[in-house]
């Protein structure tokens, strides 16, 4: 099997529920304390929490902050943070939401003249994880950085985030690893060991492949022709990703396809969570649904020979032109 949809559904074959990972107010708890301890010393973070990584999760770390002052989020963040804003606002609360310009980057010039104290925007954009330069952000503001640090983590972060559902393929708890008092002191009910263990581990294991990205490309033109176009300059993505479009077919229909051929793509994040619904990262730089519907994403996590991206790439091509004429014909 190739699985090229790494980033956004990591299915980790292993999940360890441990009895020492249990808490329990009259014990020392020294496992938990000191895997807690390896996971910050890993990041350089004073403090780590568990939180929902879910809407209802996300609103409660908004609620929090905004006791300390104005919130700024991109919308090239995860699903989750965006819904959980979405009803922020609702509530009655502000959220100063950051574009994403026609090219995939984010609108780091509307920073500038932004009075903000907190910022939640990751080292990449969800979906075509087109690197966004959080230094470059650090000279437009002062705000506090929050990033999702699943999929690369950006040490100009001041707070960062870990998706388990993207990590392992379980959607237990998140985890927050702040400094200071950021967030309020949590309970031990309300610390989740399963969680921190599983999501170290899926951490410790990532391995990506940066080697034959361009080698991809060129094959994917080759086979393909006038038929595949890019939203986003794939210079710019993270090293280890490549994002296209294929035109006038619904890219979930070829995800179904080549999976019975053992060949995992994704169109983005709701196709990774079982959504039917078009990029919301593509509607954001400015394309309409359908053509949004359009985008594939891929990843890379192990080194392959030439001939195998060949046989991936045909396999994609035949498999699209097929269902091109069947969709022609309806």
């Amino acid at each position: 099997m190739y699985k090229l949809n790494i980033l956004q559904y990591n299915n980790m074959q292993n999940l360890h529920i441990k009895d020492d990972m249990s808490l329990n107010i009259l014990s020392n708890n020294e496992e938990y304390n000191k895997t807690e301890k390896e996971f910050k010393e890993k990041y350089s973070f004073e403090n780590i929490n568990s939180f929902s990584f879910s809407k209802s999760g996300f609103l409660s770390l908004l609620l929090e902050l905004s006791k300390k002052g104005k919130i700024a989020i991109s919308v090239g963040e995860t699903q989750s943070l965006i819904d959980a804003a979405m009803l922020f606002e609702e509530l009655g609360f502000e959220i100063i939401w950051i574009d994403l310009l026609k090219d995939g980057n984010v609108n780091i010039k509307k920073l500038e003249d932004l009075n903000i104290d907190f910022i939640f925007i990751s080292s990449y954009v969800m979906d075509t994880f087109v690197q966004t330069p959080l230094e470059k952000i650090k000279e437009s503001t002062n705000a506090k950085i929050i990033s999702n640090a699943s999929a690369h983590f950006d040490k100009n972060s001041d707070v960062i985030y870990f998706d388990p559902y993207k990590l392992t393929g379980y959607s237990f708890h998140g985890l927050i690893l702040f400094n200071e008092d950021l967030f309020e002191e949590q309970a031990i009910s309300n610390k989740d060991g399963i969680a921190l263990f599983n999501i170290l581990e899926a951490l410790k294991n990532q391995r990506f492949e940066i080697s034959i990205k361009d080698i991809f490309i060129e094959k994917l033109k080759d086979a393909l022709k006038e038929d595949i176009y890019f939203f986003v300059n794939n210079s710019q993505t993270l090293p280890y990703s490549l994002h296209f479009a294929l035109k006038n077919i619904k890219a979930r229909e070829l995800i179904r396809t080549l999976a019975l051929d053992e060949i995992c793509i994704t169109n983005g994040e709701g196709c990774s969570l079982g959504l039917s619904r078009p990029s919301r990262i593509i509607q954001a730089m400015g394309y309409d649904e359908t053509t949004s519907r359009n985008s594939i994403s891929l990843t890379f996590t192990q080194k392959l020979e030439e001939k195998e991206i060949e046989k991936i790439v045909n396999t994609i091509a035949k498999k699209y032109k097929q269902i091109k004429v069947l969709n022609q014909g309806n």
